[in-house]
């Protein structure tokens, strides 16, 4: 499996290390930043490092030739159509909530401010509409009393991320394919970032 990844931050890095220890060929990875630490994780292991000409945006040119899979991880960038194409099974990103609630750029925090008991991570098809693609996969975690986005985030999100990548990679490898569920748009709602 020859995945290029796009992201940032702490998140990239652990999808980074994950997919490493995993044994799939990291051909390329892809920033909004050359200074971001997934960058310069990629680089001490001689992994191909482009930065996003658009900040927002991905290109198919960026995306590493031959690739079987675009995974994102943090990145707030839209991947583009013929990014997606440039790659064998399109690509996926991991959503830290039960979609189609909580689309956005705020999914944790919303999670807090609206008391759901229970939340979850979904991996799903990057798609035009932001968080919208078919769902790959999703689990479920409880959401402790008094918890902050942060703690929720370490606690619960972030590993249940690294654990519904590395199973839907595994899906990929396996049957050469990813399952698509599309999202109930009757229970879609926004997060969109909060001002703190």
């Amino acid at each position: 499996m020859r995945i290029t990844l796009v992201g940032s931050r702490y998140f990239g890095v652990t999808v980074f290390e994950m997919l490493r220890r995993h044994g799939v060929e990291i051909a390329r990875v892809v920033v909004h930043d050359g200074e971001d630490r997934l960058a310069a994780a990629a680089r001490a292991v001689g992994v191909p490092v482009v930065v996003q000409a658009d900040p927002k945006d991905v290109a198919a040119g960026e995306i590493a030739p031959g690739s079987d899979l675009i995974v994102t991880a943090h990145s707030h960038a839209r991947v583009s159509r013929g990014a997606l194409a440039a790659a064998r099974l399109g690509g996926i990103g991991y959503h830290p909530s039960l979609l189609p609630r909580h689309r956005g750029l705020a999914a944790v925090e919303w999670t807090i401010r609206e008391g759901d008991p229970v939340t979850g991570g979904t991996i799903y098809h990057l798609a035009d509409r932001m968080d919208a693609g078919g769902i790959v996969m999703q689990d479920w975690c409880f959401v402790k009393k008094g918890e902050t986005a942060r703690e929720l985030w370490e606690r619960a999100l972030a590993p249940l991320g690294l654990e519904l990548l590395a199973k839907a990679i595994d899906h990929a490898e396996a049957y050469g394919a990813l399952p698509s569920k599309p999202q109930d748009e009757q229970f879609a709602t926004r997060a969109p970032a909060l001002d703190h």
